[in-house]
């Protein structure tokens, strides 16, 4: 089984409502698990800084549907978490590295460790240019065209979409 087909049966599997899956063809086997998620027993009430979407508690076999709303409390704009913001490419004879699949975005091996590139840095299609984790599995994330590192489009750490543009190469 090739690495591109693994990614892919990751993707499906994340985007499903499935919780567990295995694969098994002669002697690979696939097991996937998805992290367990809970279910209140109870109706709750989220409390929040900020004013949020009403809170949908699943119902149990004993008590029906219940929605209740998040506080309508203003915080003031100061307080506000900044969203991570996403870069748009911008328009000309760029080639972008999208993001294979949905995980978190490293520009290195390690926290101590230098990034894989950075603007400027020539790279052959070969090249290994970040690492994407999904599912607690690290996928190195190639060039795919021999040029230069233009701009990185996401931060260390983002959370990153499948398509979303995270390297703009110069082409040679």
């Amino acid at each position: 089984m090739k690495i591109q087909e693994i990614r892919e049966l990751i993707r499906l599997v994340d985007q499903s409502s499935i919780d567990e899956f295995v694969y098994e063809q002669g002697e690979t086997k696939v097991h996937m698990k998805k992290a367990a998620t809970a279910v209140a027993a109870e109706p709750t009430v989220a409390v929040q800084a900020t004013p949020a979407a009403p809170v949908v508690v699943e119902p149990t076999p004993t008590a029906p549907p219940v929605q209740t709303a998040a506080p309508e409390a203003p915080a003031p704009e100061a307080e506000k978490p900044a969203a991570p913001e996403v870069k748009q490419a911008p328009e000309g004879n760029f080639h972008q590295i999208t993001s294979p699949m949905v995980g978190t975005f490293y520009a290195a091996p390690a926290p101590d460790k230098p990034p894989y590139v950075k603007p400027g840095d020539k790279v052959k299609k070969d090249t290994v240019v970040c690492i994407i984790e999904a599912m607690k599995l690290f996928n190195e994330i190639e060039a795919e065209v021999d040029g230069e590192i233009v701009e990185v489009l996401v931060q260390n750490g983002q959370l990153v979409e499948y398509g979303q543009p995270l390297f703009l190469v110069k082409p040679e």
